[in-house]
């Protein structure tokens, strides 16, 4: 089964966090899968420059999220982040 990568960013603000609502209801934080040769921490201060034009600063891991979808499984590493 083929494993996708990604990295997805938690950026807080103090006690405040940022998270958008998806069209179905549901919430998702900003990221974007791991090109080749990219380590995760270079993906999100890619991904989140493409996606919100916003420069991070990347902290700590907070933990790996692994899940199996019927035709991939998915690695998603989640970072706390803070805004530049």
């Amino acid at each position: 089964m083929k494993t996708v990568c990604v990295a997805a960013a938690v950026i807080r603000d103090g006690d405040r966090g940022f998270a958008a609502q998806r069209a179905g209801g549901g919430w998702d934080t900003p990221g974007g899968q791991i090109e080749p040769g990219e380590s995760p921490q270079q993906a999100l201060i890619r991904e989140l420059q493409e996606e919100l034009e916003v420069d991070v600063t990347i902290g700590d891991l907070i933990d790996t999220v692994e899940y199996d979808y019927p035709f991939f499984h998915l690695s998603l590493d989640c970072f706390w982040c803070t805004l530049n």
